[in-house]
């Protein structure tokens, strides 16, 4: 049989065999800042590809895990691991999370010097990655907002989406980059287009849940088998991602799969904020988010974002 060829739209770009695309690249001193689910793979996979990196956390034994397993180099602040670093990428938790380690004598702007890259993979506020190119700007800093998206299994796999906003050459410079731990990345625009791209996908992710939580419930009160019931939709107008790899664990009451409802009602809080600027209303959106406040003040905010089948369930 004859492969199909997959169509990508313009800007587009993939790797599917990482050794080759490990062997195109010159080696670079990286710093990466923040080590947590997703920052402690992403990090390992620079290391792997040949790039030289040193690694901050706030809780150095995580960062010295990182080394005994990785290799590399840590630091004792993000200053001093940007000072001798050509790119450095930040993943951390929320905006002042990232304000944290990007400002004052030993942020990140304390150490990289002119010429340098900054690349935030935070989820965060458009307002905030357009603050952080202009104060980049000021130090002769190139920056890109890169947010990301394909969960702890995505990160470790070396396959995610990342959503970018920068100027098309700062894009091309750091594309090696992003190539070790990144299946496809996607230039939106200019700073904060990535982030805005980044609210989207969460905006969808919130109702594909919704609709496949009432989904579900509904086929477990009518006595459907879910496994069958999967087998029937995957493949329609109703097949998602979430359906083929969360209806089975949503239906037993697993939620422990990495991306956290805390995390998922930040992200929304930001997308919420950011369709008010635009004058807009987003009702299943805030319905969702209402929904994952009861259920973070119930004790689930850790569980992942398929949780939100509780919401619905009328034993919950």
């Amino acid at each position: 049989m004859k492969a199909r060829r997959m169509w990508h739209p313009p800007g587009f770009f993939r790797f599917s065999d990482p050794f080759r695309r490990q062997r195109t690249m010159s080696a670079l001193n990286i710093a990466f800042i923040g080590l947590g689910v997703m920052g402690f793979p992403m990090a390992g996979h620079l290391q792997r590809a040949g790039h030289q990196v040193t690694v901050y956390n706030r809780s150095s034994d995580k960062a010295e895990r990182w080394v005994a397993e990785y290799g590399g180099t840590h630091a004792a602040t993000p200053a001093s691991a940007a000072a001798q670093a050509e790119v450095v990428c930040v993943c951390v938790g929320n905006d002042d999370d990232v304000r944290s380690v990007i400002y004052g004598a030993d942020g990140v702007l304390g150490g990289l010097k002119a010429g340098g890259v900054l690349i935030d993979h935070t989820t965060t506020s458009a307002v905030l990655a357009e603050e952080l190119e202009a104060a980049c700007s000021d130090q002769g800093i190139q920056f890109m907002d890169a947010p990301v998206s394909g969960g702890q299994a995505g990160a470790e796999n070396g396959r995610l989406t990342i959503m970018c906003g920068a100027d098309e050459a700062v894009f091309n410079r750091v594309r090696p980059v992003l190539d070790c731990y990144g299946q496809h990345a996607e230039l939106m625009g200019p700073v904060g287009q990535g982030q805005r791209c980044k609210m989207v996908n969460q905006v969808c992710i919130a109702g594909i849940l919704q609709g496949l939580s009432e989904g579900l419930v509904l086929a477990e009160q009518a006595g459907l088998d879910i496994e069958q019931l999967v087998l029937a939709l995957k493949g329609g107008a109703a097949g998602s991602w979430q359906m083929q790899s969360r209806a089975g664990t949503m239906t037993e009451g697993r939620f422990d799969f990495g991306f956290a409802i805390d995390w998922m009602r930040k992200d929304l809080d930001i997308a919420l904020a950011e369709a008010s600027r635009h004058g807009l209303d987003l009702p299943l959106t805030q319905r969702v988010q209402a929904a994952y406040g009861q259920l973070q003040q119930a004790g689930h905010g850790r569980s992942d974002t398929s949780a939100l089948i509780l919401s619905v369930r009328k034993d919950k």
